[in-house]
């Protein structure tokens, strides 16, 4: 599928994508059958094997969630020698508090000067609603580039800005001509697109249309884009193993590293619902091969992953010694996990493409998964490679969950998620979910750092962590012994976490 970069803005992903935000249907392997519908499987759809069209539920209400702009936020605020401007009311700038506490512990994590990130906001009011707020985002951009002589200025617009139609693309252009580095309009209005990770996409085009070289030099043979999250820098001395450098955005790159995009033999994540947009419009409009492989979760994964990377900078056979070697090291280890954390059950809730791996990883260790919850469901990724579902991986690799369930971060059917499998421990990525675990007896293991369960020592990562985690199990009977749920007790008895979309429907 192509992707325009002539528009200023991103498509969201349910335009692009075919993106859900809720599924509750039965098991992964059924929603990965219907997804082939957004894959072009054709007049054939919903006969035999083939799938069915993906069907959506629609809520009522959202008790939680998140939005683009809260994701184009952290990440145009982690680019280091950037500012971001928040064309917004104040408080749209409230999650940057928790942004900047992300920042400092990536840096401390990569052994990096602590310092807090660059961000202002234009802080809209009544008035500029009114009368709109060109004139106070260009002086914005200029007080930011006073204040922090930055290489390029990213603007985040709002559902506010979006509202009142301020033309921010040409003042972005009439500003940028004035100071003469990039101001880079982002167009993320949370209302645009139902599910947060359109932010992704959004600050992506950006970076693509006016940061990366359009005409660059010579490739550098040795270079490999990763995408990735904040976390630990896991992929340089991966990489390094062989003879390749790791240009690590959008978290704590710098624009140098972004411009030198376009030159790299490839580029490649962690997780395919954060990169979709950006390698595959690397291939596309720069000529930068997209590595077409299962995501780095587990042995078989990282195994396919690293071959995938070697194939295009042609280094197999120092690869496949790397391989050897680490197989040699981690498979005793994660032995010895296994017997220790035998019997064991686990649920996940988390992003899409990142839950699909830690799923790869904790049935690695033997732990049984009959749950899952994502947040969101990309039907097929940019670039449409077969090699890139993640969930046909893993049904494939490991087999089916259960329950599976596609839902937007919402605690009152988290509740009921949790009573369907009775888990003896959560891993969650986005921790707003984490109390509720807790309340009901269930230790919780927040991956705060991305880079955790990734690769071969992910998997050994994961499996200590958990043993960690069990360690509090107590703490959390007593706290469940003595908390209560704000919810009736027919909430608490309903079966159907979504009994309230389906009465809307009916």
């Amino acid at each position: 599928m192509a992707i325009n970069l002539r528009t200023a803005a991103v498509e969201t992903r349910e335009q692009r994508l075919g993106t859900i935000t809720a599924w509750d249907e039965g098991t992964a392997a059924k929603l990965a059958e219907q997804s082939e519908y957004s894959r072009g499987c054709g007049a054939g759809c919903g006969v035999g094997n083939k799938g069915s069209k993906l069907c959506e539920l629609e809520s009522p209400f959202t008790q939680g969630g998140s939005c683009a702009e809260q994701v184009v936020q952290g990440q145009a605020s982690g680019i280091l020698d950037a500012v971001l401007v928040q064309h917004s009311p104040i408080g749209c700038a409230a999650n940057q508090p928790m942004n900047n506490t992300n920042f400092r512990n990536t840096l401390a994590r990569r052994g990096m000067a602590v310092r807090n990130s660059l961000a202002l906001s234009t802080n809209l009011t009544e008035r500029d609603m009114v009368y709109g707020g060109v004139e106070k985002l260009q002086e914005t951009i200029r007080e930011a580039y006073r204040r922090h002589n930055p290489k390029a200025v990213f603007i985040a617009t709002s559902c506010a800005t979006g509202i009142i139609g301020d033309d921010v693309e040409t003042a972005a252009r009439e500003v940028q001509e004035e100071i003469g580095i990039p101001v880079v309009p982002v167009f993320c209005e949370g209302f645009k697109s139902k599910h947060w990770s359109t932010g992704f996409d959004a600050i992506q085009h950006g970076v693509l249309r006016q940061i990366v070289k359009k005409n660059p030099g010579k490739k550098q043979e040795d270079l490999v884009n990763i995408i990735i999250l904040s976390g630990t820098d896991v992929y340089t001395p991966m990489l390094a193993e062989l003879g390749l450098r790791a240009n690590l955005v959008l978290n704590l790159a710098t624009i140098e590293q972004l411009e030198q995009m376009s030159e790299a033999a490839a580029s490649v994540s962690f997780c395919y619902t954060l990169a979709s947009y950006f390698t595959a419009a690397l291939e596309q409009e720069f000529g930068v091969p997209e590595i077409k492989a299962p995501q780095p979760y587990g042995f078989a994964g990282t195994d396919a992953w690293l071959r995938a990377i070697a194939r295009a900078t042609n280094r197999e056979e120092v690869t496949e010694a790397y391989i050897a070697r680490e197989h040699a090291r981690v498979r005793p280890i994660v032995e010895e996990l296994r017997e220790q954390l035998k019997g064991l059950t686990g649920y996940v809730a988390m992003g899409a493409s990142f839950a699909h791996g830690v799923v790869v990883v904790l049935r690695e260790l033997g732990i049984d998964v009959p749950g899952t919850l994502v947040f969101h469901h990309d039907p097929v990724y940019d670039s449409g490679a077969p090699e890139r579902d993640t969930l046909g991986h893993l049904v494939e690799e490991t087999g089916d969950v259960e329950n599976f369930t596609v839902g937007i971060r919402q605690h009152y059917q988290f509740y009921n998620l949790l009573q369907r499998v009775n888990p003896d421990f959560i891993v969650i990525r986005h921790g707003g979910l984490s109390p509720l675990a807790s309340r009901l007896g269930k230790p919780s293991l927040q991956l705060g750092d991305a880079s955790f369960p990734l690769g071969y020592q992910g998997i050994i990562n994961l499996g200590a962590e958990i043993l960690a985690v069990l360690g509090q199990k107590k703490f959390h009977e007593d706290l469940a012994a003595h908390s209560s749920l704000p919810y009736r007790r027919s909430w608490l008895d309903e079966k159907d976490p979504f009994a309230l979309a389906r009465a809307a429907v009916a």
